[in-house]
């Protein structure tokens, strides 16, 4: 039977020409080495050396298996060196999804961040509903999810990267617009614009919370699915809305953020993957969101973003 040993012993001695020089550059005693030629040479049936007292040479058979052996041993060292690569995450694909509202600033940077450090990993990309999130999540068929919560399922493990205050969003030219800040109470008779219930349980339940903790039902006129709708519809004048912080980076045209007066429980970004998950990226790409958290933090930034960058904190449930 035919080894990779004996592909290597033979390379070496074919390119040295010389049984003690191979010999020593195997680390191997040369009638070892001597043996082992021989006993390639009676598997195969065919004679790849001659030899003389004084050299020895390639015959035509060897020549050609020479070339081959070369071939298979290279294809071996790039196989060993893929596998390695893949087992540590250098290499790759990892699936990714996001939720809309962390598409301008958390997601791109850690995307920036992920990309420079490990450019042979290919991500898939995908915007979903935290409810989809979660369903490709349990399905497999996403390896990372940046979602809001809640996560409820045990199969699934998650950290929170990012924590955002509420901010107002009012029209241009409206009475609120100017205000360095607006108490909850001010909004008692405002119509109100927003986040679509299924789509956005957390963000809809919270708003309606603040509301009433402030003493008033809101007067909901308009639900939407993405902010961009809702800034769009407060834009045209259809009512007030209360969005994550980070919307302040859209510049929506049109639309005026007012910080709130009332401190209000914060708005997470969570980093969601299964707990069973074996994709070597998944880690690199937790430790990609972290330090991408960090570096906002850092930066200009809202005043009301708050990022668990140095202590995320990290559930399974």
């Amino acid at each position: 039977m035919i080894e990779l040993r004996h592909l290597r012993y033979f390379v070496a001695v074919a390119e040295q020409l010389h049984f003690g020089r191979a010999a020593q550059h195997l680390h191997i005693a040369q009638p070892a080495l001597s043996r082992q030629i021989k006993r390639l040479e009676a598997e195969l049936g065919v004679v790849l050396l001659e030899r003389t007292q004084r050299s020895v040479a390639l015959t035509a058979a060897g020549a050609a298996y020479m070339k081959s052996a070369k071939q298979l041993l290279e294809q071996m060292r790039r196989a060993s060196t893929d596998a390695v690569r893949v087992a540590n995450g250098e290499t790759g694909r990892l699936k990714v999804t996001f939720i809309h509202s962390s598409t301008y600033k958390l997601t791109p940077t850690i995307l920036s961040v992920f990309t420079k450090r490990h450019p042979n990993v290919t991500l898939n990309l995908q915007e979903m509903t935290v409810i989809e999130q979660l369903e490709a999540l349990r399905r497999g068929e996403v390896d990372v999810a940046l979602l809001r919560p809640p996560v409820e399922d045990r199969a699934i493990a998650f950290e929170t990267v990012m924590r955002e205050s509420f901010i107002l969003a009012v029209p241009d030219g409206h009475v609120l617009a100017d205000r360095a800040a607006v108490p909850l109470t001010s909004l008692r008779d405002e119509p109100f614009i927003l986040f679509a219930a299924r789509q956005s349980p957390l963000f809809n339940s919270r708003v309606i919370a603040l509301c009433e903790g402030a003493g008033f039902t809101p007067n909901i006129v308009q639900e939407a699915i993405q902010i961009h709708t809702v800034l769009g519809l407060v834009g045209a004048g259809l009512g007030v809305a209360l969005v994550p912080d980070a919307a302040r980076y859209l510049n929506m045209p049109g639309v005026a953020m007012v910080p709130l007066a009332d401190a209000s429980e914060p708005v997470d970004v969570l980093l969601a993957w299964r707990n069973d998950a074996r994709n070597p990226a998944v880690p690199l790409f937790r430790a990609a969101a972290t330090d991408a958290a960090r570096s906002i933090l850092h930066s200009r930034r809202p005043a009301d973003l708050r990022i668990d960058a140095d202590h995320p904190i990290v559930d399974s449930l």
